[in-house]
Protein backbone atom coordinates (compact mmCIF):
# COMPACT_ATOMS: atom_id res chain seq x y z
CA UNK A 1 0.00 0.00 0.00
CA UNK A 2 2.91 2.39 0.79
CA UNK A 3 5.24 1.34 -2.09
CA UNK A 4 3.46 3.37 -4.79
CA UNK A 5 3.65 6.75 -2.96
CA UNK A 6 7.33 6.16 -2.27
CA UNK A 7 8.02 5.52 -5.99
CA UNK A 8 6.17 8.70 -6.95
CA UNK A 9 8.21 10.71 -4.43
CA UNK A 10 11.48 9.37 -5.84
CA UNK A 11 10.30 10.27 -9.36
CA UNK A 12 9.57 13.87 -8.37
CA UNK A 13 12.98 14.24 -6.72
CA UNK A 14 14.65 12.85 -9.82
CA UNK A 15 12.82 15.33 -12.07
CA UNK A 16 13.72 18.25 -9.83
CA UNK A 17 17.36 17.17 -9.83
CA UNK A 18 17.51 17.05 -13.63
CA UNK A 19 15.74 20.41 -13.93
CA UNK A 20 18.27 21.98 -11.60
CA UNK A 21 21.17 20.37 -13.42
CA UNK A 22 19.84 21.60 -16.77
CA UNK A 23 19.47 25.14 -15.42
CA UNK A 24 23.03 25.10 -14.08
CA UNK A 25 24.39 23.91 -17.43
CA UNK A 26 22.44 26.62 -19.32
CA UNK A 27 23.64 29.29 -16.91
CA UNK A 28 27.24 28.19 -17.33
CA UNK A 29 26.80 28.28 -21.11
CA UNK A 30 25.37 31.80 -21.01
CA UNK A 31 28.15 33.07 -18.77
CA UNK A 32 30.76 31.57 -21.06
CA UNK A 33 29.04 32.91 -24.19
CA UNK A 34 28.72 36.40 -22.77
CA UNK A 35 32.31 36.37 -21.63
CA UNK A 36 33.51 35.36 -25.09
CA UNK A 37 31.18 37.89 -26.72
CA UNK A 38 32.40 40.67 -24.45
CA UNK A 39 36.00 39.78 -25.14
CA UNK A 40 35.32 39.74 -28.86
CA UNK A 41 33.41 43.03 -28.63
CA UNK A 42 36.24 44.76 -26.84
CA UNK A 43 38.47 43.96 -29.79
CA UNK A 44 35.89 44.93 -32.40
CA UNK A 45 37.26 47.33 -34.97
CA UNK A 46 35.57 50.50 -36.23
CA UNK A 47 34.28 50.30 -39.80
CA UNK A 48 34.32 54.09 -40.17
CA UNK A 49 32.72 57.34 -39.02
CA UNK A 50 29.52 58.72 -40.51
CA UNK A 51 28.20 62.29 -40.06
CA UNK A 52 24.49 63.02 -40.55
CA UNK A 53 23.31 66.66 -40.61
CA UNK A 54 19.62 66.99 -39.76
CA UNK A 55 19.03 70.14 -41.80
CA UNK A 56 15.30 70.90 -41.72
CA UNK A 57 15.71 74.44 -43.12
CA UNK A 58 17.69 73.52 -46.27
CA UNK A 59 19.83 76.59 -45.55
CA UNK A 60 23.07 74.58 -45.40
CA UNK A 61 24.44 76.37 -42.36
CA UNK A 62 26.91 73.54 -42.13
CA UNK A 63 27.74 70.42 -44.16
CA UNK A 64 29.06 66.99 -43.22
CA UNK A 65 32.32 67.82 -45.00
CA UNK A 66 32.83 70.95 -42.91
CA UNK A 67 32.21 69.02 -39.70
CA UNK A 68 34.66 66.31 -40.74
CA UNK A 69 37.31 69.00 -41.19
CA UNK A 70 36.48 70.44 -37.76
CA UNK A 71 37.13 67.00 -36.25
CA UNK A 72 40.65 67.02 -37.69
CA UNK A 73 42.27 63.59 -37.88
CA UNK A 74 39.50 61.78 -36.00
CA UNK A 75 37.49 60.67 -39.09
CA UNK A 76 40.57 59.37 -40.95
CA UNK A 77 41.95 57.54 -37.89
CA UNK A 78 38.61 56.08 -36.79
CA UNK A 79 38.53 53.25 -39.33
CA UNK A 80 40.43 50.28 -37.95
CA UNK A 81 40.57 51.55 -34.37
CA UNK A 82 39.00 49.58 -31.56
CA UNK A 83 35.43 50.82 -31.15
CA UNK A 84 35.95 51.19 -27.42
CA UNK A 85 38.94 53.48 -28.03
CA UNK A 86 36.88 56.03 -29.95
CA UNK A 87 35.95 58.83 -27.55
CA UNK A 88 32.38 59.72 -28.53
CA UNK A 89 32.12 62.28 -25.72
CA UNK A 90 35.10 64.16 -27.11
CA UNK A 91 33.54 64.21 -30.59
CA UNK A 92 30.33 65.70 -29.16
CA UNK A 93 32.24 68.39 -27.23
CA UNK A 94 34.26 69.44 -30.27
CA UNK A 95 31.20 69.80 -32.48
CA UNK A 96 29.04 71.52 -29.86
CA UNK A 97 31.57 74.37 -29.65
CA UNK A 98 30.96 75.26 -33.31
CA UNK A 99 28.61 78.24 -33.62
CA UNK A 100 26.70 76.63 -36.49
CA UNK A 101 25.80 73.61 -34.36
CA UNK A 102 22.86 73.40 -31.97
CA UNK A 103 23.59 69.86 -30.72
CA UNK A 104 25.62 66.76 -31.62
CA UNK A 105 25.40 63.12 -30.57
CA UNK A 106 27.92 60.37 -31.36
CA UNK A 107 26.96 56.69 -30.95
CA UNK A 108 28.61 53.34 -31.72
CA UNK A 109 26.42 51.19 -33.99
CA UNK A 110 26.09 47.41 -34.11
CA UNK A 111 27.49 47.36 -37.66
CA UNK A 112 30.80 48.75 -36.41
CA UNK A 113 30.31 52.35 -37.56
CA UNK A 114 30.29 55.44 -35.35
CA UNK A 115 27.35 57.67 -36.27
CA UNK A 116 27.49 61.39 -35.49
CA UNK A 117 24.04 63.02 -35.57
CA UNK A 118 24.17 66.81 -35.80
CA UNK A 119 21.38 69.37 -35.44
CA UNK A 120 22.47 72.61 -37.09
CA UNK A 121 21.65 76.05 -35.74
CA UNK A 122 17.92 76.89 -35.80
CA UNK A 123 17.79 80.72 -35.88
CA UNK A 124 14.77 82.48 -34.37
CA UNK A 125 15.94 86.07 -34.94
CA UNK A 126 18.61 88.09 -36.73
CA UNK A 127 20.35 90.76 -34.66
CA UNK A 128 21.99 93.92 -36.01
CA UNK A 129 24.30 95.11 -33.24
CA UNK A 130 26.30 98.14 -34.35
CA UNK A 131 28.43 97.00 -37.27
CA UNK A 132 27.84 93.31 -36.44
CA UNK A 133 25.08 91.05 -37.68
CA UNK A 134 24.29 87.56 -36.44
CA UNK A 135 21.51 85.04 -35.91
CA UNK A 136 20.51 83.71 -32.48
CA UNK A 137 18.71 80.53 -31.43
CA UNK A 138 16.40 80.08 -28.44
CA UNK A 139 19.29 79.61 -26.03
CA UNK A 140 20.93 82.84 -27.19
CA UNK A 141 23.71 81.03 -29.03
CA UNK A 142 24.68 83.05 -32.06
CA UNK A 143 26.01 82.42 -35.53
CA UNK A 144 27.63 85.13 -37.63
CA UNK A 145 25.59 86.14 -40.67
CA UNK A 146 27.06 84.83 -43.89
CA UNK A 147 26.33 85.94 -47.45
CA UNK A 148 25.90 82.33 -48.56
CA UNK A 149 22.67 81.88 -46.61
CA UNK A 150 19.70 83.95 -45.55
CA UNK A 151 16.74 82.87 -43.48
CA UNK A 152 13.51 84.78 -43.03
CA UNK A 153 13.31 85.44 -39.27
CA UNK A 154 12.37 88.52 -37.22
CA UNK A 155 14.97 91.29 -37.21
CA UNK A 156 16.21 92.93 -33.99
CA UNK A 157 18.32 96.10 -34.02
CA UNK A 158 20.15 96.99 -30.82
CA UNK A 159 21.53 100.23 -29.42
CA UNK A 160 22.53 99.04 -25.94
CA UNK A 161 25.66 97.46 -24.47
CA UNK A 162 24.30 93.93 -24.03
CA UNK A 163 22.20 93.61 -27.17
CA UNK A 164 22.61 89.84 -27.39
CA UNK A 165 21.21 89.25 -23.90
CA UNK A 166 18.33 91.67 -24.52
CA UNK A 167 17.58 90.01 -27.84
CA UNK A 168 17.27 86.67 -26.05
CA UNK A 169 14.82 88.26 -23.61
CA UNK A 170 12.71 89.40 -26.57
CA UNK A 171 12.00 85.84 -27.74
CA UNK A 172 8.60 85.65 -25.93
CA UNK A 173 7.61 88.89 -27.69
CA UNK A 174 8.75 87.47 -31.03
CA UNK A 175 6.69 84.33 -30.41
CA UNK A 176 3.63 86.42 -29.56
CA UNK A 177 3.96 88.47 -32.76
CA UNK A 178 4.55 85.39 -34.91
CA UNK A 179 1.44 83.68 -33.52
CA UNK A 180 -0.87 86.57 -34.48
CA UNK A 181 -1.59 87.11 -38.18
CA UNK A 182 -2.14 90.88 -37.80
CA UNK A 183 1.09 91.61 -35.91
CA UNK A 184 3.11 89.10 -37.91
CA UNK A 185 2.20 90.92 -41.13
CA UNK A 186 2.48 94.43 -39.64
CA UNK A 187 5.73 94.36 -37.61
CA UNK A 188 8.85 94.34 -39.77
CA UNK A 189 11.55 94.88 -37.13
CA UNK A 190 12.18 95.32 -33.41
CA UNK A 191 14.55 98.06 -32.22
CA UNK A 192 16.08 98.17 -28.74
CA UNK A 193 16.60 101.80 -27.73
CA UNK A 194 16.90 100.81 -24.06
CA UNK A 195 15.65 97.97 -21.82
CA UNK A 196 12.49 100.05 -21.19
CA UNK A 197 12.07 101.32 -24.75
CA UNK A 198 11.51 98.41 -27.09
CA UNK A 199 10.34 99.81 -30.42
CA UNK A 200 8.23 97.91 -32.96
CA UNK A 201 8.77 99.09 -36.52
CA UNK A 202 5.65 98.51 -38.64
CA UNK A 203 5.59 98.26 -42.42
CA UNK A 204 3.94 101.71 -42.51
CA UNK A 205 6.79 103.95 -43.58
CA UNK A 206 7.94 106.54 -41.05
CA UNK A 207 5.89 105.11 -38.17
CA UNK A 208 7.15 103.51 -34.98
CA UNK A 209 5.53 101.92 -31.91
CA UNK A 210 7.02 102.38 -28.44
CA UNK A 211 6.14 99.11 -26.73
CA UNK A 212 8.00 99.96 -23.53
CA UNK A 213 9.24 96.90 -21.65
CA UNK A 214 8.69 93.49 -23.29
CA UNK A 215 5.88 92.36 -21.03
CA UNK A 216 2.11 92.59 -20.51
CA UNK A 217 1.60 91.47 -24.12
CA UNK A 218 -2.15 90.90 -24.07
CA UNK A 219 -2.94 94.32 -22.64
CA UNK A 220 -0.55 96.28 -24.86
CA UNK A 221 -1.48 94.52 -28.07
CA UNK A 222 -5.19 94.89 -27.27
CA UNK A 223 -4.69 98.66 -27.14
CA UNK A 224 -2.65 98.60 -30.34
CA UNK A 225 -5.29 96.54 -32.10
CA UNK A 226 -7.90 99.20 -31.32
CA UNK A 227 -5.57 101.86 -32.71
CA UNK A 228 -4.97 99.98 -35.95
CA UNK A 229 -8.51 98.76 -36.50
CA UNK A 230 -10.62 101.67 -35.16
CA UNK A 231 -8.56 104.88 -35.19
CA UNK A 232 -6.08 104.76 -38.07
CA UNK A 233 -8.61 103.72 -40.73
CA UNK A 234 -10.52 106.92 -39.87
CA UNK A 235 -7.67 109.36 -39.14
CA UNK A 236 -5.32 108.08 -41.85
CA UNK A 237 -2.60 105.47 -41.84
CA UNK A 238 0.16 108.07 -42.28
CA UNK A 239 -1.26 110.63 -39.87
CA UNK A 240 0.95 109.68 -36.90
CA UNK A 241 4.66 108.98 -36.67
CA UNK A 242 4.77 107.57 -33.12
CA UNK A 243 2.31 105.36 -31.25
CA UNK A 244 3.07 104.40 -27.66
CA UNK A 245 1.58 101.80 -25.34
CA UNK A 246 4.45 102.18 -22.89
CA UNK A 247 2.25 103.68 -20.16
CA UNK A 248 -0.45 101.59 -18.57
CA UNK A 249 -4.01 102.16 -19.78
CA UNK A 250 -3.11 104.57 -22.58
CA UNK A 251 -2.43 104.82 -26.26
CA UNK A 252 -0.44 107.96 -27.03
CA UNK A 253 0.13 109.07 -30.62
CA UNK A 254 1.94 112.09 -32.08
CA UNK A 255 1.11 113.65 -35.41
CA UNK A 256 3.56 113.25 -38.26
CA UNK A 257 3.59 117.04 -38.88
CA UNK A 258 3.58 118.63 -35.41
CA UNK A 259 2.88 122.25 -34.48
CA UNK A 260 3.87 123.63 -31.06
CA UNK A 261 0.83 125.88 -30.79
CA UNK A 262 -1.65 123.19 -31.73
CA UNK A 263 -3.40 121.53 -28.79
CA UNK A 264 -3.75 117.83 -28.46
CA UNK A 265 -6.90 116.31 -29.86
CA UNK A 266 -8.64 113.39 -28.24
CA UNK A 267 -9.41 110.82 -30.91
CA UNK A 268 -11.36 108.28 -28.93
CA UNK A 269 -13.71 108.13 -25.96
CA UNK A 270 -13.86 104.90 -23.98
CA UNK A 271 -15.27 104.16 -20.58
CA UNK A 272 -13.02 103.36 -17.64
CA UNK A 273 -13.78 99.65 -17.82
CA UNK A 274 -11.69 99.49 -20.99
CA UNK A 275 -8.57 100.63 -19.07
CA UNK A 276 -7.43 102.68 -22.04
CA UNK A 277 -6.90 106.35 -22.99
CA UNK A 278 -6.36 106.97 -26.69
CA UNK A 279 -5.12 110.41 -27.65
CA UNK A 280 -2.91 112.49 -29.91
CA UNK A 281 -0.17 114.56 -28.28
CA UNK A 282 1.33 117.70 -29.77
CA UNK A 283 4.89 118.77 -29.03
CA UNK A 284 5.43 119.75 -25.41
CA UNK A 285 2.27 118.07 -24.13
CA UNK A 286 2.70 115.13 -21.79
CA UNK A 287 0.91 111.83 -22.40
CA UNK A 288 -2.36 111.78 -20.49
CA UNK A 289 -2.90 115.56 -20.89
CA UNK A 290 -5.90 116.67 -22.94
CA UNK A 291 -4.85 120.33 -23.32
CA UNK A 292 -1.90 122.44 -22.17
CA UNK A 293 -2.32 123.35 -18.53
CA UNK A 294 -4.77 120.56 -17.75
CA UNK A 295 -4.03 117.78 -15.29
CA UNK A 296 -3.25 114.34 -16.76
CA UNK A 297 -5.98 111.69 -16.84
CA UNK A 298 -3.82 109.31 -14.87
CA UNK A 299 -3.17 110.03 -11.21
CA UNK A 300 0.38 108.72 -11.63
CA UNK A 301 3.13 111.02 -12.99
CA UNK A 302 3.68 110.35 -16.68
CA UNK A 303 6.88 111.40 -18.49
CA UNK A 304 6.67 113.90 -21.33
CA UNK A 305 6.38 112.58 -24.84
CA UNK A 306 9.60 112.56 -26.81
CA UNK A 307 9.62 113.12 -30.58
CA UNK A 308 10.86 110.18 -32.60
CA UNK A 309 14.28 110.61 -34.13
Amino acid sequence: MNERPRRQGRTRISRTFWHCLTAIVLLAYLVTALSLSSEAGSERRCAGLRIAVNDTTSMKFVTAGELARELGIIPSRAKGMRLLDIDTDSIERILSRIDKIESAQAVRLSDGFVLVNVDPMRPVARVFDGDKSYYINREGKRISADARYHIDVPVIQGRIADTQSMARDLLPLIDYISADSLWNSLVSMIKIDSPTDVMLVPIIRGQIINFGTPDNFDNKFRRLRRMYTEVLPVKGWNNYDTISVKWSGQIVATRRHKQLSRPAVEVEEVDEADDIGTMLAADGIAPGTALPGQKPRSEKPIPAAKPHK
